[in-house]
């Protein structure tokens, strides 16, 4: 667990000084914009999950609803997404299913290899803090909510996390 944690932040940081440029151009989004994407839960759950009982929603985003979070981020914010690599991005969960979010478009996002790069490997912590009861959703969503605005900060929110687990 050490080692893969070592190599997930030095893969972090190598991903950070990458990210620099290509947000500068203005290409993609580097965080979700909280006016079209300002994050939503589970309301029509398939199950729910954790001491707290969260709504999950199985995971459905159709193709043709993937296209449309792209065009609306290029058209109303003018990023250059569909101009790019598509297999550079994914389309992103704000607030990840296992914290249970929503496939609504308010939870939808283009992120971009650089960023997702950077945090996902935070959430399934997140969630494992929850299946434990170590940790609520208002304060994972929370978390995970400042980290994909400010991914910079992912290493060291993924630091304190692990040691929360190790305890």
């Amino acid at each position: 667990m050490r080692t893969l944690s070592l190599l997930i932040l030095l893969s972090i940081q190598s991903y950070q000084s990458s990210l620099a440029s290509f947000v500068a151009e203005g290409s993609f989004p580097a965080s979700p914009n909280e006016k079209l994407t300002p994050g939503s839960v589970c309301n029509n759950a398939d199950s729910f999950r954790y001491p707290e009982r969260i709504a999950y929603c199985e995971r459905d985003v159709s193709r043709e609803r993937k296209a449309v979070i792209f065009s609306t981020y290029d058209v109303e914010l003018g990023f250059h997404t569909r101009e790019m690599n598509r297999a550079d991005f994914k389309i992103d969960h704000y607030i990840p299913l296992c914290m249970g979010g929503s496939n609504e478009d308010e939870n939808l996002w283009p992120q971009h290899k650089t960023i997702y790069q950077q945090t996902d490997p935070i959430e399934p912590v997140l969630c494992e803090l929850m299946s434990s009861g170590q940790i609520l959703q208002a304060k994972a969503i929370s978390i995970i909510k400042q980290v994909k605005r400010n991914p910079e900060t992912s290493g060291t929110v993924l630091r304190d996390l692990e040691s929360k687990l190790r305890h």
